[in-house]
Formats: structure tokens, sequence, C-alpha cells
């Protein structure tokens, strides 16, 4: 299959941002067949590229199993010790020396890390970024998406660990919740086809769940290797994905999928709207975002929820809770988005969710968050009056070790 010459991708030349270091392109995603389509499409489209895979699966023996292979065909394998029963650890250890190897060899143009099944490009961008020094560029970041498998993950609840696909024996995250930050992270997602062509809805589901990602289609290999090169900022990316100042989606309405963005300045009364947390986690395949509990006026929380199961986790002070000296050391992002909420009593402290699904009950939803807040009775006794309220997020947020 032809594609772009070197003069024809950005960043893939002489005088590009990376011509004295090796260009990197991470692609991941639980689509296993997906994945390795978008790869193998890479590596026909850009002359002189290799892959470098790390397998987990032999985790359970001791080791992580590399492989490295170009257009032709496997060039290389090896093994990397597990690093404190962790298989994942031992990607990290082992990936940065072996992309570095094939930056000294001065004959590889590209280097795709195709990640394993589980592993979140979050981690792995950031260490290539850390870690790379002037050998290596980290120019994209690419998931891989099934549209006919999106909701079937995203609904999935199962441990990682039942699924077969944990990275530790101590890895508790969920089939659903791991693929929604491999979906929410990169710039670029790629779409590929499988057996069950995805219909209107995946693509609109998909469209709404990450509205600012570029989506490519893998039969454009040109396209897709132009965003191999594109360029990747890793501290924008996290900045996409932390609670207190993610670029969450807006409201939509397409193909009978919906996205409900809830916008509130008043403090949730802890009691109902823990009673309620069961209704609302399953309310949508995905919702997120920052919220706000009348007796924890100063902590901001985070709401994290896919496949029905809800993650709630203590994210660190509202802006308007730090003394005016601590504001020079808050990101400018973070400045930013806190600017956009403020209100002239509470400052930043808010309720804002989204809930993206097919068939989105707004109205049901709608009610039952409100039902959740202070009413005007509670919000009127002010803050003192809302301390005193009887807790029950402690277990959640204040776990005893």
């Amino acid at each position: 299959m032809g594609g772009p010459s070197r003069d024809e991708v950005p960043g893939g030349g002489p005088g590009g941002d990376a011509a004295d270091r090796l260009s990197v392109v991470i692609v991941g995603g639980l689509h296993s067949d997906a994945r390795r389509t978008v790869v193998e499409r890479l590596l026909r489209a850009v002359p002189g590229s290799v892959a470098l895979h790390h397998d987990l699966a032999s985790a359970a023996e001791g080791t992580v199993q590399r492989t490295v292979r170009d257009a032709g065909g496997v060039l290389d394998t090896g093994e990397a010790p597990l690093v404190n029963d962790c298989a994942c650890c031992a990607l990290r250890e082992d990936l940065v020396p072996e992309l570095e190897r094939l930056a000294d060899g001065r004959t590889c143009r590209l280097a795709v890390v195709e990640l394993w099944d589980s592993v979140e490009p979050k981690a792995m961008a950031e260490v290539v970024t850390a870690c790379g020094g002037a050998a290596l560029a980290l120019t994209g970041v690419i998931t891989a998406v099934d549209p006919a498998l999106l909701l079937p993950y995203l609904g999935c609840g199962d441990d990682l660990a039942e699924a077969g696909l944990a990275a530790a024996a101590s890895d508790q995250r969920t089939v659903a919740d791991t693929w929604a930050r491999q979906l929410e992270y990169p710039p670029v997602l790629a779409v590929v086809p499988g057996e069950e062509e995805g219909d209107a809805a995946d693509l609109a589901l998909l469209a709404q769940l990450h509205p600012t990602a570029r989506l490519v289609d893998v039969r454009s290999p040109g396209q897709l290797a132009a965003e191999a090169f594109a360029g990747f900022d890793v501290e924008a990316a996290a900045a996409r994905q932390h609670p207190a100042c993610a670029l969450l989606p807006q409201e939509a309405e397409a193909d009978g999928v919906g996205t409900l963005v809830w916008h509130r300045t008043r403090p949730f009364h802890p009691a109902r709207l823990y009673a309620a947390l069961e209704d609302l986690s399953c309310a949508a395949a995905r919702s997120r975002g920052r919220f706000w509990l009348a007796d924890r006026p100063d902590t901001l929380l985070s709401w994290d929820a896919a496949g029905g199961a809800l993650c709630v986790e203590n994210a660190g002070p509202w802006l308007a809770a730090l003394p005016d000296a601590a504001w020079e050391l808050v990101p400018p992002v973070r400045r930013a988005a806190a600017a956009m909420d403020w209100h002239a009593e509470h400052g930043d402290r808010a309720q804002h969710l989204v809930f993206t699904s097919p068939g989105l009950d707004r109205d049901g939803l709608a009610s039952l968050l409100e039902s959740c807040l202070l009413t005007d009775e509670e919000y009127a006794g002010g803050p003192r009056a809302w301390k005193r309220l009887a807790p029950a997020f402690d277990e959640l947020l204040d776990p005893v070790s």
C-alpha cells in the first residue's frame, strides 16, 4: 500500500520539529483487532517504520514478551522481567531503552508503540516524554475503535481480571472505565470497521464522548500517517482528563444518542445524593465531571462513571478555598476553568456533570439531580448549617485503611 513520502508527512523529515529525534506514535485500545489493523496500516504507509509491542499475557510467568517488527515481519524478540509483580511497570522500564536503541540505529523513521489491550496511553505517553530526552519525540497518540464494539465495551462492568486483561494482581480497574479513559485521552481516534459495521448511532456516541477528537478512517492511510507525525502535547492531554479543568462534552442530540450537561451553583445534600448514586451511575453509558457537597465546601470531588460503576474521588481543593498566594502555583488551564465557573458568592464551586448515552432520559435524569440539591430552606441556612449535615460520603472518600 502506498503512503506519503518523507516530505509529505509533517515532522517526518529534515527541518521538521522531530528532525533530530526518532518520532514515536502510541497506538492503544481494548479493541485488539482494530489496534493491530492501525499498526499494520502505519507500517505500510510510512517507509522505515517499526512497531514495538509488549505482550503482557505472559506476566503470570514472570516476564513480558517484546516483539519488534516492520511491514515485512518480525525483526527481533525478547523478554523483560516483571517489576514489582506489575506487568505495566516492566513495560515502562523496558520501553524507553528499546526506543532509544531504535533511535541509535538511525535507520528507523517512525516507532509505532502498540500498547497491550488494557494499558492506558496516558502513562506511556508521560514516560516517553519524560525519559526520551534528546533521542525521542512523541509525535502522536491514537486509540483504535471498532464502532460496533464501542457501546458493548463501555457498558461492560466486569473487572479486567475477570476478562483476563489485568496488568497486575492489584489491578482493580473495569473494562468500561479503562475503555473510557483510552477513548478520552488521545487527540486522534482511528475508526476501524469490524466484522459488524457500526451504525450512525455508534458514530454519534463516539463523537459525543470525545467531541474534540479527530476521527480518522483507517482506510485513509495517508491521513493516518500524517496524524502519527502531527505532534502531541502531554500536559494538555492530561489537563483534558483532570476533573478540575477537563474539557467536558457539550449538549448534543443525534441519531438517538444524547449528551446532557448539568451545571448548577448550589451544593448537593450529601445524604440525598448518596441515596441516588446507583440510579445516577446507571442513567447513562458514560458520565463524568466535578461536583460540590454541602458538608465538604472546600473539596472538589470528581465523578467518573462507566459500565454502571461510579468512582468518586477527592480531586483537591476548589480554587476559592485557596489563599491568594497559592494561586500563582496553579496551572493557567486550571485558573481558566475556574474563571468560567466563577460565582460571586461561591467562587468556582459548582456542579458540572455530563451524561452521554443512547436513549438518554434527559428529563428524568435532570429531575433526579435537582432533587439532590439543597432545598431553598436548607440553602438559606448558610455554610455553617451545611457543615452540620450528616455525612454520607465518608466511606467512599475517607476509607479506613
